[in-house]
């Protein structure tokens, strides 16, 4: 027997491994295979003969085969932003943990590129979709549902699809009460331009408690990135009487906030005005910045994805479930609440 070759321009195949181990082909996928009947001493060589190739499970293949893939498709619109990257990194080892090969699908920004996006996800037959908030097209989940693949939604809920969400409301009355609490009764409120269904209920949230306790919000709604809220802060703070606190719809918007404030208007932060943001992105914790955040946890919320895509799978017919994960706000300098409020855990 010869030695494999020290380079290949293909990929090693079972027929090798076998001639390699001296043993049948159907051995070698025995031996890949767990649970299957195969002779210790028979899947020694295999183990052996497939070391020395460099050999790998065709695992395609045998999906194929079955007809069931294991690739699960992440369904973002531009999933290189903010949090949402940092929650499709976690998406994506969670799923390679679970077993299953993970694939994002960008829906791009015009109808071609989403028509491509569906295609892709749909003709590979993905064993299951799990589509991230932003603002993917509800013809994706209506085609995923069409189509029997079991459906996880993160940051959005459609009615009979499991989904996970943050504690949006939860956050937008906590951020109102501890500016009221400070006596802090001019407030802004930058939101996402996109309208997403998790940025409208934190605003909704934000504004029925600053209401309520007696204060005036000023909303501006811009894109949910630093130049959005650079733009939203040059609006807020040309009024007469600019907000002494905003709340913000996540972090980057935040940080154009806070730019804008001190580079543009001059003013100190808090002292002069106090922000708060959501999502508690890395940036956040940088010493330029020093948010006062709501966290989003990518790892939790992922995990709680997975879960119930695994329930899901196991009992199709189960009621949907929908989980809200609390949102605990970390303290820092761009606004310090007194008392500081206690964390919390997740809700499941």
């Amino acid at each position: 027997m010869t030695g494999p070759p020290a380079e290949r321009s293909r990929f090693v195949s079972a027929q090798e491994v076998a001639d390699r181990a001296g043993v049948s082909r159907s051995a070698v996928s025995r031996s890949f295979t767990p649970g299957a009947s195969v002779a210790e001493e028979t899947r020694r060589k295999v183990m052996q003969a497939a070391e020395e190739f460099g050999y790998q499970v065709n695992d395609l293949a045998r999906g194929l085969l079955a007809a069931k893939s294991r690739l699960v498709g992440i369904v973002a619109t531009r999933p290189e932003l903010g949090f949402r990257a940092h929650l499709a990194a976690a998406l994506v080892r969670r799923l390679i943990r679970r077993g299953s090969v993970p694939v994002m699908i960008d829906t791009g920004s015009n109808e071609a590129e989403m028509s491509a996006a569906q295609r892709t996800l749909f003709g590979h037959r993905a064993e299951a979709i799990i589509i991230l908030s932003g603002s993917p097209p509800a013809s994706f989940i209506e085609l995923a549902r069409r189509n029997g693949q079991p459906l996880v939604l993160i940051g959005r809920s459609v009615p009979g699809v499991d989904s996970v969400l943050p504690d949006n409301a939860a956050a937008g009355r906590q951020a109102a009460t501890l500016f009221a609490a400070r006596g802090l009764r001019r407030l802004g409120y930058v939101g996402s331009s996109s309208g997403t269904p998790s940025t409208i209920e934190r605003g909704a949230a934000f504004r029925a408690a600053a209401e309520a306790a007696g204060a005036h919000v000023v909303s501006v709604m811009a894109e949910a990135e630093h130049g959005g809220g650079h733009n939203a802060a040059a609006r807020l703070f040309a009024a007469t009487r600019p907000p002494e606190a905003v709340f913000c719809v996540n972090d980057p918007a935040a940080f154009g906030v806070m730019d804008f404030a001190r580079s543009e208007a001059g003013l100190d932060v808090p002292g002069d005005v106090g922000i708060i943001g959501f999502d508690d992105v890395p940036e956040a914790g940088w010493p330029a910045y020093d948010l006062t955040t709501f966290r989003q946890d990518p790892q939790i919320m992922a995990e709680a994805a997975v879960d119930l895509l695994d329930r899901r799978q196991a009992d199709p017919d189960r009621p949907a479930e929908n989980l809200r994960i609390a949102v605990p706000l970390v303290v820092r300098r761009s606004f310090r609440p007194d008392p500081i409020p206690a964390p919390e855990g997740p809700i499941r």
